[in-house]
């Protein structure tokens, strides 16, 4: 049977406010005047849900917000980007989570959040299993983004998507409440491909080797594990033993890595849902994610596909 929409990402649909440049010395002044402040979409599953949208595919986006500006300004992207939002909850007596990044001039971020807003009050209860059906392939955003999506959680989330024979992605932040390795062990067993950073990934499997950390993941059941290891690229190791590495954009200087992670994902996504080996998978992954990082906020960069299938000619002219 056809399926209504290509993929479905489920987790954070925030809004961010980038400050940058910003440096110690703002603390030591009473204005501290910047090139930019403005407020962008936020939230790994509404960015990618946005750059793949962009990229030419039907998506959908399971998310949980407040019935405030906030969410509205939010349920207005999603208008806007022609992303199926009917999966969003909006919750009374909740606030929109809104996240403050402090940006540094090399384009290093660290975010300011608050603890009381959806991000952190998504539950199981805001996923309407029931539409899972309704795609090919599931992306649970960012493991930890949403804390109380817990271990349980994500393999009831993902017994559902293999269910309804769904591949299953997944992206990872740093444990927000000291979560191990085997706190989420059962739940990876389901996932066919894995997007840890290299930081995110030695903390989680306390090793510092890309093939170390890789066979701590695939023990967990995981098919694929794609580790973005930043201007080098990405390393990809398999269940089958086989091993990629894959060279990032060459002549990049990165404004804003805010981002970077899910428009890198949204990148391997799309590939995956066009049929392409796993090697250009994370090329289109690593050109999507160069895209990114030269303009301030997620989803300012990727504004259609044009712009990646171009810059693909040139990635493919420096490894000749």
């Amino acid at each position: 049977m056809e399926k209504k929409l290509d993929a479905i990402c489920v987790g954070a649909a925030i809004v961010d406010i980038p400050l940058q440049p910003v440096n110690r010395d703002m603390f030591e002044i009473e204005s501290f005047p910047l090139q930019q402040i403005s407020m962008t979409i936020g939230g790994d599953a509404i960015n990618e849900a946005t750059i793949m949208s962009r990229l030419g595919h039907k998506i959908g986006l399971m998310s949980m917000v407040g019935r405030d500006a906030v969410g509205n300004f939010i349920i207005e992207h999603c208008e806007k980007n022609g992303i199926d939002y009917s999966g969003i909850r909006v919750r009374e007596g909740i606030d929109t989570s809104i996240n403050v990044g402090l940006v540094t001039a090399d384009g290093e971020r660290t975010f300011v959040t608050n603890r009381n807003g959806s991000l952190w009050k998504m539950t199981i209860d805001d996923v309407d299993l029931s539409r899972l059906k309704e795609a090919r392939l599931l992306s649970l955003a960012s493991i930890f983004n949403n804390p109380l999506l817990d271990c349980r959680a994500l393999v009831k989330i993902f017994q559902e998507a293999k269910a309804q024979d769904m591949i299953i992605c997944a992206d990872m932040i740093k444990a927000r409440l000291g979560e191990t390795l085997d706190d989420i062990k059962e739940a990876l067993g389901y996932v066919d491909y894995f997007f840890p950073n290299y930081d995110e990934a030695c903390l989680m499997t306390e090793e510092t080797e890309l093939e170390k950390i890789a066979d701590r993941f695939l023990d967990c059941g995981i098919q694929h594990v794609v580790i973005k290891t930043g201007k080098k690229g990405c390393y990809i190791k398999s269940q089958d033993g086989s091993v990629l590495e894959v060279p990032a954009m060459k002549g990049i200087t990165a404004i804003d890595t805010i981002g970077a992670g899910d428009n890198f994902a949204s990148g391997f996504i799309t590939a995956i849902l066009e049929g392409k080996s796993l090697k250009e998978c994370a090329e289109f992954a690593n050109v999507t994610a160069s895209i990114s990082v030269q303009s301030i906020g997620a989803t300012t960069g990727v504004q259609k596909r044009e712009q990646v299938d171009e810059r693909m000619k040139e990635y493919y002219a420096q490894q000749s």
